[in-house]
């Protein structure tokens, strides 16, 4: 009968100490192996910068997403209900009808034309948005950002008064400030037997507001719905009745209902629709990134073959030791494959750690480097952002993690399958 193996132990566990051991062992670079611990260094900032970058790309893109998403949908709603339920007392049936719909927060009768501003530094055009007193406050992103000012006297007068809020790039762009007056002209509110013809009236600025985002804050006037139905010519009427809801990304869900309550004749759309274009890019962008990057993952992972293959020429004799010492051949191939795979590890975790702490601290990072450089990085005249948005999900985080231990696993399985075919005469015969 067979005496057990000092190599083995008799009965060694896969992945037991010994092997643990060697393993560990042959990831310490000795002087004359001086070229495989290069190469092992390399595997491990490679894959350690591919794992922190991808995370970091990928946060900054759902982070921006999402900004996007907030601004844009906070600024303009979610659903849109047009159609023939937009006049008088049916508007405000439908409006009342929506808003009981289960997950709907708002229904707000709109309307938006455009029309000429004109201030004391400037002339130029605007937006406005014709909007009620109470849905201008519930709109949380415009009304809890008012830089100066007051909501106070909006909608307060004949026909909602003369107090408009404007985007704060705009009123700068004018020469105004709250208690201004400014001066609009509408492209066609009169009717007179000729047609339409441009209407112009003076207003008092209320307050200003910044959203964050330039395409907004330069551009948009708030104006009472009742003033802006006289103003643009619209009678009784609105553009549309403008839905806000729990979830936006349930808003095409929503849709039937919300059309079931405001009648026969309402055409309802949601946002996917309308911005569809826009959205469907950040989305083909976003997965096109996701892929590229995960690619240089892949390559980064593939040095460690280079790694394993010089080790795996270098340990020859010890791999022969080895096998004659009782050491079978699961045992070689799980020791190559535990010295690769450590630095495949090693790198992820390093990359999560400093991805994870760039995405965290990246407004600080931001504020450092603008400080050093004493330029804007991330210019929101470009950008529409006023900051570097990042947002961690932690789900996209385990697959990238996952891939990264992934093709690190399977980068060390060729070279450690060789090493635990080596014949151990072979090896030997020219030692």
């Amino acid at each position: 009968m067979s005496q057990p193996s000092a190599v083995t132990g008799g009965r060694a566990a896969p992945f037991g100490l010994w092997e643990r051991m060697l393993a560990g062992r042959y990831l310490r670079a000795k002087r004359k192996q001086g070229g495989v611990a290069l190469i092992s260094i390399i595997s491990f900032v490679g894959i350690l910068l591919a794992v922190a970058t991808l995370i970091i790309v990928m946060s900054v893109m759902n982070g921006f997403r999402s900004e996007l998403l907030g601004r844009i949908l906070g600024f303009q709603g979610h659903v849109f209900v047009t159609g023939g339920v937009l006049d008088g007392m049916e508007r405000d049936r439908a409006a009342a009808a929506i808003l009981k719909v289960p997950g709907v927060t708002q229904a707000a009768p709109i309307i938006e034309a455009q029309a000429i501003a004109i201030g004391p530094s400037q002339i130029t055009g605007a937006l406005v948005r014709g909007i009620g007193p109470k849905d201008l406050r519930e709109t949380k992103l415009v009304s809890g950002n008012i830089t100066q000012g007051s909501l106070k006297g909006f909608g307060d007068g004949e026909f909602g008064g003369d107090v408009l809020v404007l985007g704060e790039r705009l009123a700068q762009q004018l020469g105004v400030k709250p208690g201004d007056n400014i001066t609009l002209i509408s492209p066609a509110g009169g009717a007179t037997a000729f047609g339409g013809t441009p209407l112009q009236k003076v207003y008092t600025v209320g307050a200003t507001f910044s959203v964050g985002m330039s395409q907004y804050d330069q551009a948009y006037i708030y104006m009472p719905l009742a003033q802006a139905q006289l103003f643009f010519g619209r009678e009784d009427t609105a553009d549309a009745i403008e839905v806000r809801v729990v979830d936006p990304d349930k808003a095409g869900k929503m849709k039937a209902a919300i059309n079931q309550a405001a009648g026969p004749g309402a055409i309802v759309n949601d946002w996917t629709q309308r911005d569809s274009s826009f959205w469907g890019a950040l989305k083909v962008e976003r997965n096109v990134m996701r892929l590229i990057l995960m690619l240089v993952v892949a390559i980064a992972a593939m040095n460690i073959i280079s790694g394993l293959v010089m080790l795996v020429k270098n340990k020859g004799r010890d791999i022969a030791i080895l096998r004659t010492m009782g050491a079978g051949q699961g045992s070689i191939l799980r020791i190559f494959f535990m010295a690769g795979a450590g630095v495949g590890v090693a790198g992820t975790v390093a990359g999560l750690i400093i991805g994870a702490l760039f995405c965290t601290f990246i407004g600080e990072i931001q504020a450092l480097v603008e400080y050093v450089t004493g330029q804007a990085v991330f210019s929101s005249d470009v950008y529409y952002l006023s900051r570097i948005p990042a947002k961690i999900d932690w789900a996209e985080v385990a697959l990238i993690v996952g891939w990264a231990l992934g093709v690190s696993f399977l980068a060390t399985l060729p070279p450690s399958w060789r090493a635990s075919r080596l014949d151990p005469v072979e090896a030997l015969r020219y030692e």
